[in-house]
């Protein structure tokens, strides 16, 4: 294959996840007392919350007659299933039958744990070998708690593998699908590095806006207006994740939760600094926690309608995939090259 113009990796699209990693299953504020159904590359899991609010996460399958703990309740710091009454502790062990016999003995059945994090906002959930999971850590997201930072949350479902979600998120040249309602163009590959956890690609864009000229908001609705400057747009796959910093002022994630070949959750979450308003740093701490707080989701609507222009897209991708299965897409930007090498050899592992 040439530089210049590559072919597809076609059985990418069936590839599964390596699972001895971190993965953002669940927002926190998702995930209370009654039972939270989620799956993870078919592995479905119900996570609750027990009497001290402590994250628990187990097979969603109940032993007795297999349907969905999920749909039954948290009673302490156990979980009990709506069919038969039957109760497991956390630890997965069966603890109460209501219709035992004087003489029977409780169920030897235990159903599967899955190690689980509370960080950053969300729930994280380890489904690899659990020797493994004090030794890979989960995706830092230290812009959650730092106060020069606003976020807002966008939830993406996509129809589609999620190979089609992360090359999206590599490919800067697809700008030209959300015209005029992104704070950058001109993307062009400058450099690109990777190795065998993450794919680096650097871009050099032309931005329009400055957090602290608010009056250059202005310019997303009147293009006429706009005064472009150089700014870099770096971007990273850092299985099984996504990075993004387009200058100083705007970082974003996308935390991805591959449900199977045709279905993927992502979490896409956008920090607008606040750097640049150094005044604002000698206010009261609970002042400048009200702002963040306040501030929450304030790009909300532009957020969602730019994921939502993704998403159509990713999906026509999954549909002509299934139409044509052997019809093969060219490609000129390398970042994806690389990003689709290392999903397979992290797949494979």
């Amino acid at each position: 294959m040439s530089s210049s113009e590559t072919t597809y990796y076609h059985d990418i699209r069936k590839l599964g996840i390596n699972k001895n990693h971190w993965y953002a299953v669940a927002r926190s504020i998702d995930v209370k007392t009654k039972p939270y159904s989620i799956t993870l590359w078919h592995q479905p899991v119900v996570l609750y919350r027990d009497q001290n609010r402590k994250v628990h996460a187990l097979e969603d399958l109940c032993p007795h007659r297999l349907v969905k703990l999920s749909s039954g309740r948290a009673i302490d710091d156990e979980i009990e299933c709506t069919y038969h009454g039957w109760r497991f502790k956390s630890s997965g062990e069966c603890s109460t039958v209501p219709y035992l016999a004087n003489n029977q003995k409780l169920p030897t059945c235990k159903i599967r744990v899955f190690p689980v994090q509370e960080k950053d906002g969300f729930i994280w959930l380890f489904p690899g070998e659990k020797s493994l999971q004090k030794v890979i850590s989960p995706l830092a997201i230290p812009e959650w708690e730092h106060l020069n930072y606003i976020a807002t949350v966008s939830v993406i479902k996509s129809h589609s593998h999620y190979s089609y979600l992360v090359e999206n998120l590599m490919d800067m040249h697809h700008g030209h699908l959300h015209k005029n309602w992104q704070a950058w163009a001109a993307a062009q590959l400058i450099d690109l590095s990777e190795n065998d956890q993450q794919v680096d690609a650097y871009y050099q864009a032309q931005s329009y806006y400055k957090i602290d000229k608010i009056w250059s908001i202005s310019q997303l609705f009147f293009p006429s207006l706009r005064q472009l400057h150089p700014e870099p747009l770096n971007v990273s796959y850092i299985y099984p994740n996504w990075v993004s910093n387009l200058g100083k002022d705007f970082k974003i994630y996308c935390l991805l939760s591959p449900i199977n070949e045709t279905e993927t959750l992502a979490y896409l979450i956008h920090f607008t600094s606040l750097h640049a308003f150094w005044r604002l740093h000698k206010l009261p701490e609970w002042f400048r926690q009200f702002i963040k707080k306040s501030l929450f989701g304030s790009a909300q609507k532009l957020l969602d309608g730019l994921v939502q222009q993704d998403i159509e897209m990713i999906s026509q991708e999954q549909q002509a995939y299934q139409k044509y299965p052997q019809r093969r897409g060219y490609e000129l930007n390398r970042a994806l090259v690389s990003t689709q090498r290392l999903i397979k050899n992290q797949a494979l592992k």
